[in-house]
C-alpha cells in the first residue's frame, strides 16, 4: 500500500473537520446578529430559554432516530456543567450584552475566548503553552481596553463589554469541560445533553417566555437561533473538536468578528465604532499570537 493511499483517511478526517469548523464559525457569527435583533423584542432569559427549548427538541429528536447510546456516569457531570455554562448561562449573559453594544463589537470581545480556552487547556488538558502565550494574552488584553473605551459613555466602563468577556469566560470553561468527553461519547449525544442541561438552568424564565408579545420576525430569530447556530453548529463545533486540540479548534473563530461584522452590516445596518475596530484588531492579533 503507498503512503498516498495511507495518508488518505488522515486527510479526509482534517477536511472533514475544517469543513465542520467553517460551518460553525459562519453560524456563530449568525447567531450575534440574530441576538442582537430579537433582543428588541424578547428579555435575555426568554430568548435563551425559547432557542435552547428548539435546540433540545431538534437535538432529541435526531437522538431518538439515530438511537445515539447514553454516555457513561461518569461523562455526566462534565456535559452538565458543560450545558449549565456555555449553553444556559454564556446565552443569558450575552444576550443581555447585546442590548448594550452592536453585534460587531459583542462578537469582537466575545472571541478574547481563545486565549482563555488556550491557558485553561495548557493547564487542565496538558496540551502545553505556547511561548507567545503571555505576549498574546496581554495584545488581546490592550485591545479589549480599547473596545471597552469606544463603547463608554464618558467615564463610566461599558457594562455590555463587561458581559461579553464574561460570556467569554463561560464559553472558554465550557470548551475545556466538552473537549475529554469527546473521546468518549458522540458530538450529537453531547451536543443534545448539554443543551437540555441549559434549557433547565434556562427555566426561571419560562414565565417571561409565555407572556412575550413579540413580532414574528422576532420568534423567527429564536426558531433560527436554535436549529442553525445551537444544534447545527453546535454540534459541527464537537465533530470538529474531537478531531483536533481545544487551543487550535478555538482559533478558528478568529474568523467569527469579521463575519459578524458584515452580517450586521447587511441585515442591521450596524458598524461598530471606528476605535472598537481598532480594539479588535488588537484582540484579533493577541489571540493569533497566542497560538502560533
Amino acid at each position: 500500500m503507498t503512503d498516498a493511499a495511507v495518508s488518505l483517511p488522515s486527510e479526509q478526517r482534517s477536511f472533514a473537520a475544517t469543513g465542520a469548523a467553517l460551518l460553525t464559525v459562519t453560524l456563530w457569527a449568525s447567531a450575534f446578529v440574530g441576538i442582537r435583533s430579537a433582543g428588541h423584542h424578547l428579555s435575555p432569559g426568554a430568548l435563551a430559554l425559547g432557542r435552547l427549548l428548539v435546540s433540545s427538541a431538534a437535538l432529541g429528536t435526531l437522538v431518538l432516530v439515530r438511537r445515539e447510546p447514553l454516555p457513561a456516569r461518569r461523562d455526566l457531570l462534565p456535559i452538565a456543567l458543560c450545558g449549565a455554562l456555555w449553553f444556559g448561562l454564556y446565552n443569558v449573559v450575552l444576550n443581555e450584552a447585546e442590548r448594550r453594544v452592536d453585534a460587531g463589537t459583542a462578537s469582537m470581545l466575545v472571541n478574547t475566548g481563545p486565549i482563555l480556552i488556550a491557558i485553561l487547556a495548557g493547564v487542565v488538558l496538558h496540551e502545553g503553552f505556547p511561548r507567545q502565550l503571555v505576549s498574546g494574552c496581554a495584545v488581546a488584553f490592550a485591545g479589549v481596553v480599547v473596545i471597552g473605551a469606544a463603547t463608554s459613555h464618558g467615564v463610566a466602563p461599558s457594562w455590555g463589554a463587561v458581559l461579553c468577556l464574561a460570556a467569554a469566560a463561560l464559553y472558554a470553561g465550557g470548551v475545556v469541560l466538552q473537549k475529554p468527553v469527546l473521546a468518549r461519547v458522540s458530538p450529537l449525544m453531547v451536543t443534545w445533553l448539554a443543551c437540555t442541561t441549559g434549557t433547565i438552568v434556562c427555566l426561571p424564565f419560562a414565565g417571561q417566555l409565555v407572556h412575550t408579545h413579540a413580532p414574528a420576525s422576532a420568534w423567527g430569530w429564536v426558531v433560527y437561533l436554535g436549529i442553525a447556530p445551537s444544534a447545527i453548529g453546535f454540534m459541527a463545533w464537537g465533530f470538529a473538536l474531537s478531531r483536533t486540540t481545544a487551543g487550535r479548534m478555538a482559533a478558528t473563530t478568529y474568523l467569527v468578528p469579521p463575519i459578524a461584522i458584515v452580517l450586521g452590516w447587511l441585515l442591521l445596518g450596524e458598524v461598530p465604532p471606528g476605535l472598537a475596530f481598532a480594539g479588535g484588531a488588537l484582540c484579533l492579533a493577541g489571540v493569533a499570537l497566542a497560538r502560533r
